[in-house]
């Protein structure tokens, strides 16, 4: 894990060996002053080099100066490395998220996976920045100070709360900007959230449509949003810190100068003001920040533990030596396919179908008998226990799943629309696409009219998962999609289920211009929307029950004849079910 981490910081170990550098000095610097102490006392007050006492104070006031320029570099540098590491983390996690199987989004909750991408990277950003100049400049403070301090018994610390007035004033000013900058920073993550939130929603949606590197560039512009915002807060913290360091360094010089005046002519014990000028902010400061940074480093290395869990899991499996597929019909083939989602229980069992090409087959049954498994296994959505999917002779497994998934084209009752226009949500089934190819694809699924109706038309917002939409606009929206993509192969999973008998009509219009030409599989609960279908297959508990025609299937009058009797007169449906159970 260690190694990982440290991999990070390569593509900016220049900037990190200067951070490096620059907290070396800082620390040198925060030591020249108990060593100059200690010279002061020892030659120029009892030899009467005032003169020399005056000229040093100078040098450590210039000291001090510089120590303001490097805290800023750290302070504003070392938080932009953080930052960096920590977009860089996201961006490879995100790529990670876009090649992991459905069975990982199955197991895994959407805001898990989203407080995994920013407040946990946010824990090992500040790590990555804090963890390397606490312990190097803590470290050296403390052996530094601690040398010194070895002789002293009394500190005297009180007077150290002169400052405090001057430094909450400094707070008060900047604390201001450091807030406003903060804000912004917030909002940005905002948008990274939102982007992600719709991303990892609408995988399958993204799978389906192979669109995977759209939504890397989408992402990463709100990424580099954020790594903006976060560049301005961590400059406002710069310049809080720094000049707050700088009032207590100027303190301190006036009290070396003012006290050595006072120990010469004031009487000032000079073990007590020897105490007083170490003891400031050279031991105890550091030994606070190595005690502050434990938590910090235990939240950060479970951070990053919590990135490489879902770094390490297995991505979707494609064989090194996979060919993209070749559709020349589009027939489809099951041999013998047995799938299971676990160990605990078969989901589909010894199931052989074939459809052929450009013709339509549907599948019917009651729920969870494994229609929509079905659906899920042809884009190889879902690696199959046993046998064989081919399409035109090919097996699935032995082509790329790129260019499997760009040849089929699915739509689902449950549609996923992406934050944003009507036409990026068109675009999205062929993003090469021009707007003639868009306009006509509307057209085709009946919505275009109604696009044209609006005020700002293609380009209306449609909201978060298309909100402002009803469902059989938001149903016409993914049909149009699939229509850009043109795809030889279609899938219609309950298209219409969920809609009303008006909507359903214009939009099974449509649905059945797009499976002009293409081999069709089709689920449904509606029986009367597949009465045409070149073949129908009953499926319960993941085996065939029956196969036919419409009229094959009523004349045998078996559980497809019975489940067609209950849709279109007053019947008992426990009849069916219990028909079901004993089949």
């Amino acid at each position: 894990m260690f190694k990982k981490f440290v991999s990070y910081y390569k593509p900016h170990k220049v900037l990190f060996t200067f951070d490096m550098l620059a907290s070396l000095l800082v620390s040198i610097i925060g030591l020249c002053y108990p060593i100059i102490t200690r010279k002061m006392l020892n030659e120029w007050i009892f030899d009467e080099k005032l003169d020399k006492l005056v000229i040093f104070g100078f040098v450590l006031l210039g000291l001090y100066t510089l120590r303001l320029a490097l805290k800023f570099f750290i302070q504003y540098y070392g938080h932009v490395i953080g930052v960096k590491m920590q977009a860089q983390m996201r961006i490879d996690l995100f790529k990670k998220l876009q090649k992991l199987p459905y069975s990982f989004y199955d197991n895994h909750e959407t805001g898990k996976i989203m407080t995994r991408m920013t407040n946990d990277l946010m824990d090992v950003s500040e790590l990555a920045h804090h963890g390397p100049e606490n312990i190097f400049i803590c470290g050296i403070m403390v052996i530094g100070s601690f040398i010194y301090l070895c002789t002293i018994n009394v500190l005297l610390t009180l007077i150290v709360f002169i400052c405090v007035p001057i430094l909450c004033l400094i707070s008060y000013f900047l604390r201001k900007k450091m807030n406003h900058a903060f804000t912004e920073s917030r909002k940005s993550v905002a948008v990274v959230n939102a982007a992600l939130e719709s991303s990892i929603s609408g995988i399958r949606v993204t799978k389906a449509f192979t669109n995977d590197a759209k939504e890397l560039e989408k992402f990463d512009k709100g990424n580099q949003m954020y790594v903006e915002a976060r560049r301005k807060s961590y400059k406002a913290m710069g310049q809080f810190g720094s000049s707050t360091a700088f009032v207590t360094d100027i303190f301190n010089v006036f009290i070396l100068v003012a006290g050595g005046f006072a120990i010469r002519y004031w009487n000032l014990a000079l073990p007590d003001y020897t105490a007083f000028v170490i003891s400031i902010g050279l031991f105890i400061n550091p030994v606070s920040t190595l005690i502050a940074f434990v938590e910090q480093l235990q939240e950060g290395i479970t951070g990053f533990r919590r990135f490489l869990e879902i770094m390490n899991e297995e991505e979707e499996y494609e064989k090194p030596d996979a060919v993209p597929l070749v559709i020349t019909e589009g027939a489809i083939e099951f041999k013998n396919v047995n799938f299971q989602y676990d160990s605990s229980k078969d989901i589909l069992h010894n199931i052989n179908l074939s459809i052929k090409p450009g013709k339509k087959l549907a599948l019917v049954g009651p729920s969870g008998g494994g229609k929509t498994t079905i659906c899920h296994l042809i884009p190889n959505f879902y690696k199959i226990n046993e046998g064989e999917i081919l399409i035109d002779g090919q097996n699935i497994n032995d082509v790329t799943l790129e260019s499997l998934r760009k040849n089929i084209g699915i739509v689902q009752q449950d549609v996923f629309l992406f934050n944003g226009s009507i036409r990026e949500n068109i675009l999205y089934g062929r993003l090469d696409a021009t707007m003639d190819e868009v306009y006509e694809s509307a057209r085709k699924a009946n919505i275009h009219e109604y696009i044209m109706s609006l005020p700002e038309g293609y380009d209306t917002q449609i909201g978060e998962r298309g909100v402002k939409l009803s469902g059989g606009q938001k149903q016409r929206l993914s049909i149009a999609r699939v229509f850009l993509k043109n795809p030889s192969i279609l899938i219609l999973d309950e298209a219409t289920s969920a809609l009303d008998n008006t909507t359903e009509i214009l939009i099974q219009s449509a649905l059945d211009e797009l499976c002009k030409g293409r081999t069709t599989l089709v689920v449904a609960h509606r029986l009367s929307t597949i009465k045409t279908a070149d073949e129908i297959i009953v499926i319960a508990g993941g085996i065939i029950k029956e196969q036919g025609t419409h009229e094959e299937l009523v004349d045998l009058d078996g559980i497809y004849a019975k489940l067609y009797s209950l849709q279109f007169r007053d019947s008992n449906i426990k009849f069916l079910n219990q028909e079901l159970i004993e089949s």
